[in-house]
């Protein structure tokens, strides 16, 4: 050992005193059964159960009403899961005009809104964001970001639909 290296009381009293520390700490962890080795693997840590859906349907169980972009449909729910209506043909928003997708709460209703921005009608609408409604009009045209139904199931979602429902809308 050269001069550094050789213990003094100042450096024994110094390492006792930390392994007396780790002592403690090495015997708490054993006491709370933390860092034991066991001999059956831990659990993996379980996903999220998936939200349940309303059959038929890619929304889920708890809206009223479901419209689906990308298959150009849409539905009208009991919020238990259960299809009443539809599929109805549907149609979303342009390229720059989409439709915000997500799960939404009914505004307002409208029986004969007039539409200033685009100085056109929209019977039956049913808003679900600022600007954004389900309402009559030819679902084979592209919307400026709302939901073209048919006249017809129009009119089921305005006597359907409340305020306060809850409708998604998913791409």
């Amino acid at each position: 050992m050269t001069g550094d290296d050789r213990p003094t009381p100042t450096r024994t009293r110094r390492w006792a005193a930390r392994l007396g520390a780790a002592s403690t700490i090495c015997a708490a962890t054993l006491a709370l059964g933390l860092g034991t080795a066991s001999a059956e693997p831990a659990a993996a840590p379980s996903a999220a159960p998936a939200p349940a859906t309303t059959s038929g349907t890619p929304c889920a169980a708890t809206v009223k009403a479901c419209m689906d972009l990308s298959s150009r449909q849409a539905w009208l729910t009991d919020g238990a899961g259960h299809v009443v209506a539809g599929p109805f043909a549907a149609r979303g928003g342009k390229s720059g005009a989409a439709t915000p997708v997500g799960t939404f709460t009914v505004e307002k209703k409208v029986k004969n809104y007039w539409s200033k921005a685009f100085d056109a009608p929209m019977p039956n609408s049913v808003f679900f964001a600022p600007g954004i409604a389900f309402h009559a009009d030819n679902p084979k045209v592209a919307s400026n970001g709302c939901v073209h139904l048919t006249r017809s199931a129009s009119q089921q979602f305005f006597s359907t639909l409340q305020v306060g429902d809850p409708v998604q809308i998913v791409s």
